[in-house]
């Protein structure tokens, strides 16, 4: 079996690319009162979508509760729902956008599981393209993403809205 590393992840999974605080981002960021600084794109009842800060590929979403947990099982019926409407919304949007061929979506649970955030359950939606994947990220230690966050921002607002 061959192993290809993605060595640039390390220091985000060990929380050492930033001096980060005992506040979940989860949190902060809905209170931030600026959702264009803080990445979000919408705002649901139990839940929100936002911007990865580390995307895998422009248009790489995340969908997390309003209320803080890392246990999916505390997750209502409500917040699973709209979670899961959400997804759904996610998958359309970034289809009118960006017309990948395909999707990786889920939820990694604990530091184990591959979770960078384990304290605040939440769900990623990827777009994937048939050969996307390269080894800039596992030998360069380089994403190459062909838009900047703000200019995906924008771009997702706009099939949001419409």
């Amino acid at each position: 079996m061959e192993r290809i590393w993605a060595a640039w992840r390390a220091r985000y999974v060990t929380h050492e690319s930033e001096d980060r605080d005992d506040v979940c981002i989860f949190e902060a960021l809905p209170s931030l009162g600026n959702d264009r600084e803080a990445l979000i794109l919408h705002r649901g009842e139990t839940a929100f979508v936002l911007m990865n800060l580390y995307p895998y590929t422009s248009g790489h979403l995340m969908i997390a509760p309003y209320r803080h947990t890392a246990d999916l099982q505390s997750l209502s019926d409500s917040e699973l729902l709209e979670i899961n409407q959400l997804v759904t919304k996610c998958v359309g949007w970034i289809s009118a956008c960006y017309r990948p061929q395909g999707f990786n979506i889920g939820v990694n649970l604990g530091s184990a599981g591959g979770a960078g955030i384990p304290d605040h359950v939440h769900w990623h939606v990827v777009p994937r393209w048939a050969g996307d994947t390269n080894f800039m990220s596992a030998i360069g230690e380089t994403r190459v993403l062909p838009e900047s966050l703000q200019d995906s921002y924008d771009r997702l607002l706009a099939a949001i809205k419409s």
